[in-house]
């Protein structure tokens, strides 16, 4: 494919899971009546982001791989003909819990999952409560489109992952997020922050000379218990080019569904210019398994 019409939704959320739902299918049809070809949703798009708190009884927010609510997404793809990523609360089994992207072809078959491996456990971002890390490895997912390296929010921080899925021949690498500020942080730190966030990923692309499309919620959701001020998602969901470039960043305070087009022929160029896998010593990688090196 030489070039790829991608649709972002970068959507606030309420404690209306079956809103939720509808206002993001709506959206995924009018993408693709515009000529989306590839629709990312972000992470743990069904719900608020319950993970501000642990509580059990949040677990039956959790749904089987496959089930009804995936079947919502299925026949979407299925009707609009597109690529679609998704992101779920997988129930695996009773007390087996994953934060997994589902991703479906165009005839709305499930192409692939993947499965978080990266697992924060921060304040009012208590994850390691409720998923475990995923086991299926960095396994690009084949679809219509292309191989699709499908990695989940925490997982942009961590350049093995990002090498991992190109190494296996991902032609794009895509993140669907939920991050936002903590409310204690001052507007320097808040900005830092976000800016840091930006130029990891940017690094990834650079570094593997492919796109990343990165898709963040956006608005405000309340800490249930009141220990905090809440999170303030900051959006930005935003596609960069191969050399780090930005093509479209989202801004930081609306909600946003647009269609982005990447050259996918610009990669192939990009990786002749600099070879940077041709030069890597592998042979001198070993440490890298290691936790630390004392």
């Amino acid at each position: 494919m030489e070039e790829m019409k991608v649709g972002i939704i970068q959507q606030h959320n309420t404690s209306d899971i079956i809103d939720n739902r509808n206002r993001l299918i709506t959206k995924v049809r009018k993408l693709a009546s515009e000529g989306a070809q590839l629709v990312v949703l972000q992470e743990l798009h069904d719900s608020l982001y319950f993970c501000q708190v642990e509580d059990v009884d949040n677990f039956d927010l959790a749904v089987p791989i496959p089930s009804q609510e995936t079947d919502l997404y299925s026949n979407v793809a299925r009707e609009c003909g597109i690529v679609l990523v998704t992101s779920m609360f997988e129930r695996r089994a009773a007390g087996l819990y994953h934060n997994t992207a589902v991703v479906y072809d165009t005839d709305g078959s499930i192409a692939g999952t993947y499965r978080k491996m990266h697992i924060p456990d921060d304040p009012a971002y208590y994850e390691k409560f409720y998923f475990t890390p995923g086991d299926l490895g960095f396994e690009p997912i084949n679809t219509s489109l292309g191989r699709l390296g499908v990695l989940v929010c925490w997982d942009q921080w961590y350049p093995e992952a990002a090498r991992l899925m190109a190494l296996k021949g991902a032609q794009l690498l895509i993140y669907p997020t939920a991050i936002g500020y903590e409310s204690s942080d001052t507007l320097d730190e808040q900005n830092r922050q976000r800016n840091a966030w930006i130029t990891v990923q940017r690094g990834h692309a650079v570094a593997n000379g492919l796109p990343v499309v990165t898709v963040n919620r956006v608005g405000h959701e309340s800490d249930p218990s009141g220990q905090t001020n809440g999170i303030q998602f900051w959006g930005n969901s935003f596609v960069a080019g191969p050399q780090g470039e930005l093509i479209f960043e989202a801004p930081v305070d609306e909600e946003v569904e647009t269609i982005i087009d990447i050259d996918m022929k610009r990669s192939e160029n990009v990786r002749r210019w600099w070879p940077f896998l041709r030069d890597r010593r592998i042979e001198n990688y070993e440490g890298l398994t290691k936790r630390f090196l004392d």
